[in-house]
């Protein structure tokens, strides 16, 4: 998903809403080909050692966090009632550890003691009602966009396949590439 050549329809290009950069732009040209279930190939391709005095322009940590916040930000973007959902776990965790003691106190004294620690959990789990569902209407409203998504995409002409394409029967599936030395590596 990081590396290579990519082609595009006009139709994909023109439904591609360009709004990263770097690093993203490849991610989400991938997610936004894998929202319009668009067929898509690999083709192999030989990779070469680098030439001698070339550097790579990637820097491990500084890039490898920014990749990292790319990912959940997709994350939080295309599956949030799975973030909300994860989130709301965890606060309602916090709660029953909260509350547990102060039930306990409750049963076996018949009292609570401990007020604002009551208080706490009953709001922390409140909180987590409400992550839970927002996730959940976000995760409707992802489905609407993807679906909007793929209209716009609908109302493009199709690629028109050549006749010289189409009379070999070479329409139906990637033309091979065939990388050269000019290519470079």
């Amino acid at each position: 998903m990081l590396s290579g050549y990519r082609v595009f329809s006009r139709r994909f290009v023109k439904s591609f809403p360009a709004l990263a950069r770097e690093f993203e732009t490849e991610t989400e040209m991938t997610i936004h080909a894998l929202h319009l279930r668009l067929p898509t190939a690999e083709v192999p391709v030989d990779y070469r050692v680098r030439p001698a005095g070339g550097e790579s322009k990637l820097r491990t940590y500084r890039d490898g966090w920014r990749i990292l916040r790319v990912i959940l930000d997709l994350a939080r973007r295309e599956r949030p009632s799975l973030v909300h959902t994860v989130l709301a776990a965890v606060l309602a965790l916090v709660s029953v550890l909260l509350g547990i003691p102060v039930i306990a106190d409750f049963v076996r004294t018949g009292t609570v003691p401990r007020v604002p620690t009551a208080i706490l959990a009953a709001a922390i789990m409140t909180i987590a009602a409400l992550v839970l569902l927002v996730g959940y209407i976000l995760e409707s409203l992802t489905h609407m966009r993807q679906e909007q998504t793929r209209l716009v995409h609908l109302s493009y002409p199709a690629p028109v396949r050549s006749p010289r394409h189409t009379a070999r029967g070479a329409g139906t599936g990637p033309v091979p590439v065939r990388k050269t030395a000019a290519d470079g590596p």
